[in-house]
């Protein structure tokens, strides 16, 4: 998808994008510059409720344990 950068440096968002994305007015964006890329990543509204479950089926609390015994077995 391409777009056009208007004089006062304004473009649009392509709407398949802002649809799948779920982008509505008022959304915000950050622009990260890698030095060779620029991308762009929607901020939620409630950033906490966005992560909320998004841990599930990663066992965390068995990793933090096995490490946590790593680190006594090193000592």
């Amino acid at each position: 998808m391409d777009t056009v950068i208007t004089k006062g440096g304004a473009t649009s968002i392509p709407l398949d994008i802002r649809e799948r994305y779920q982008l509505q007015p008022g959304d915000r964006l950050i622009w990260l510059d890698d030095g060779n890329a620029i991308r762009l990543v929607p901020v939620p509204a409630d950033p906490l409720r966005a992560l909320r479950g998004t841990g599930r089926g990663e066992k965390l609390v068995e990793r933090l344990l096995a490490a946590r015994q790593q680190e006594r077995d090193r000592e």
